[in-house]
């Protein structure tokens, strides 16, 4: 198996242990749906919703990962799988505008699709229910400010974006060939 496979799994199995996490929290909340909020269950409640937007937010990179593989994208994956805030480097240099908004479209289509499983799966009595869509819809916003406008500049006409989660020179791509 080449070195780019093998980081795609790494990262899918990292992720993969956040979600377990996740199911795990939820489940033994939804067991003590009824025990009173004390300290102890309100540092649960609160837990279990960072680790339920973190997995939104891993849900919005795979979407963006998703769009740029289907698109057949060029892009880079991280050298470990904690040395970047982005799931992939997505390169500007070897893809198409049409490669870019399929990308793009991708984080923004799982993003919706978070939402919309949080509002028909969590259990609304309680208080992590709460906190976990009171972030998401946060998060969904700082994608409307950060993201949306720079979809929309390379709509326009404008350049494809640089930054952080982008290569703006010839690099190793994945997947291979």
């Amino acid at each position: 198996m080449n070195h780019q496979w093998k980081r795609f799994f790494a990262l899918a199995a990292r992720d993969l242990v956040v979600i377990i996490a996740a199911l795990a929290l939820w489940s033994h909340l939804i067991e003590r749906a009824a025990a009173p909020l004390g300290a102890v269950m309100i540092a649960l409640h609160v837990l279990t919703a960072l680790v339920t937007v973190f997995v939104g937010y891993l849900m919005h990179e795979w979407g963006h990962l998703l769009g740029a593989w289907a698109s057949r994208s060029a892009f880079e994956l991280p050298a470990s799988i904690v040395e970047t805030f982005f799931l992939f480097r997505f390169d500007n240099v070897r893809n198409s505008r049409a490669q870019f908004f399929a990308m793009a479209l991708g984080g923004f289509a799982s993003s919706i699709l978070m939402v919309a499983f949080l509002l028909v799966a969590l259990p609304w009595q309680l208080l992590a229910s709460q906190i976990a869509l009171g972030l998401t819809s946060l998060g969904v916003l700082a994608t409307l400010v950060i993201e949306v406008p720079e979809f929309w500049r390379v709509w326009r006409g404008g350049p494809l974006p640089n930054g952080a989660a982008f290569i703006s020179k010839p690099a190793s791509t994945f997947p291979p060939g």
